[in-house]
This record gives structure tokens, sequence and C-alpha cells, in this order.
């Protein structure tokens, strides 16, 4: 594995995804009357007419921490690796080894550098989004009951459906170019709609005719893929900062009974980073493995 390449790889697409996460179209912020965390990002400047939200500066937060490390690690390559450099080695080549036990080694060599980073990625927001602080520091005014939050200058950036939806477009987007580089626009539409086996005769006819219903409800699934990778995310990462903010407005003890569940957040938000890199893979490797492909021959 060429180890140089793909940290840079992996840099760039670092920088798409915040490009993404801050053009996207920024949500309304949240109403001062609303009780626990607003499902929309709040506005925290404008500079020049541009609206930045809390969410997309953790996303930029995120993003540079990552393009530092990656530059950091990779600025000395060294034959036998040691301290950042062979972390980054570990990480990368066992998402490499990993990846293409599941798509093979033809995909994971043109598709590594989006799954590899969407995973990375996706990981190192979910757990800067449960550091102290974020959520919890901004503008607010005290109450009868004691202080009251308004305005977090900081919001997990899974915790705000931009981001999620933008990443699951940019996949969208990739699937169709990658599909289209394996298969062609033809096969294309045969993988979709044409039918599957050896048949003849009346039994060719109606074989026929439920391949194309299947594929125009495949289509129908295809569209909505970008809405369930987005909200599934979205949702998971959003009701686990719910919880842990209820968790801490418990009286008094309210700092103890958030330490399980940050723990069980760590563990979730491992498991929703892999899930999104799973699921785009599987994607990938449903629309460019069929019968006959070398992406087909490489897993038999």
């Amino acid at each position: 594995m060429n180890l140089r390449s793909r940290p840079t790889m992996i840099v760039k697409a670092f920088g798409l995804a915040a490009w993404i996460a801050g053009a996207g179209v920024t949500l309304t912020a949240a109403s001062g009357d609303a009780h626990g965390l607003s499902q929309s990002a709040v506005e925290i400047a404008r500079p020049f007419g541009f609206p930045v939200t809390n969410s997309m500066a953790v996303t930029w937060i995120v993003a540079l921490g990552l393009i530092l490390f990656a530059q950091v690690a990779t600025r000395t390559m060294k034959q036998v690796p040691d301290g950042l450099q062979n972390f980054a080695e570990w990480l990368v080549g066992s998402l490499y080894g990993f990846l293409e036990g599941i798509i093979g080694p033809h995909l994971v060599r043109r598709t590594f550098w989006f799954f590899g980073t969407i995973f990375i990625f996706i990981l190192a927001a979910n757990w800067v989004g449960l550091i102290p602080g974020v959520g919890s520091i901004g503008w607010g005014h005290n109450t009868p009951d004691g202080f009251r939050l308004d305005e977090p200058f900081f919001r997990g950036a899974n915790a705000d459906v931009n981001l999620t939806l933008a990443m699951a477009l940019v996949f969208f987007a990739c699937w169709i170019v990658w599909g289209l580089r394996e298969i062609g626009p033809m096969g294309f539409v045969k993988e979709l709609f044409a039918p599957k086996g050896d048949s003849t005769g009346a039994l060719r006819i109606l074989l026929i005719a439920v391949f194309i219903a299947a594929g125009c409800l495949e289509v129908v699934s295809i569209l909505f893929r970008p809405i369930s990778l987005s909200f599934r995310l979205y949702g998971n990462i959003f009701a686990g900062e719910t919880m842990l903010e209820t968790m801490a407005r418990v009286p008094r003890i309210g700092w103890l009974v958030q330490i399980p569940f940050y723990f069980m957040e760590l563990l979730v938000g491992l498991v929703q980073a892999l899930v999104f890199m799973l699921l785009t893979a599987v994607f990938t490797l449903l629309i460019c493995q069929h019968h006959g492909s070398p992406v087909a021959a490489a897993h038999e």
C-alpha cells in the first residue's frame, strides 16, 4: 500500500466535506423559548452575509484537526514507522483491508478514498461532539431556575441534518459515477431492469415484466437512500446528545448520571460511523457487481 498518497487523498476529502457542510443551507435558529437541544443549528455569525452555524464551526474544526493530523503524521515518512505515522498506517491499513474483504480489491482501489474518509470524519465528528463544552457554552440569560443557554457556540456536527444530508448526496453522486464507470449506461439499466438467469418462452416474458416492476421499485429505493442514510446518522447522534443533556439536568448528581451514557455514546459514535461506511460500500458493490464482472469473479 502506498501510504504517502493515501493521507493526501483523505486530506483533500476532509476539505471537501467541510466545504459542502459550510455551503449547505443554514437551518433557522432555535426559538428562545425552546427547551433542550434544538432540532436546528443556531446561527452564530454572518461574515460578509454568509451564515455560519454552530454545527458548521465544529465541522470545520474537525476537518482542520484531521488535515493537520494527516500532515504531521506523514511529514517525515520512516521505513519503520513510529508515533503518529504508526497510528496512521494502522488506521488506514486496517480500513483498507477491511473494505477489501467486503467489496474486493478492484473496487477498493477506486473507492477507498471516499469510504476511508467518511468513516474517519464521521467518527471524529461524533466523538468531538461529546467533549464537555460542545453545546453547553454560549450566550444565554439568567432565569429564576438558573442560567439558561440560548445560543451555544458549538453543536455536534452530525446533530445537524445539513451535514449528514450533504455527505449522503456526495455519496449518491459518487455512486452514479462509479456505477457508470464499471458497467456503463446500458449495464446500469440492465442491472436494474433486465431479468436474471436463463429462461425461454412464456416464462421469459413473465420474468421481464416482473423485473421491470422490481426495477421501478429499486429506482424508488435508490432515490430514498440519501434520505435514509442522512436521517439514520442524524437521528442517532441527535438523540444521544438530547439524552446527555436531559441527564445533565438531574438535580445535584447530573454530572454523575451522565458518565455511563458518555461511554455508551462513544460506542454509538463508532457504530454509526461504521454503519454509514458499510452501507455506502455495500450499495456500491451491489451496482458494480454483476454476473461475469471482474468484481464478481474476485469474490468467487
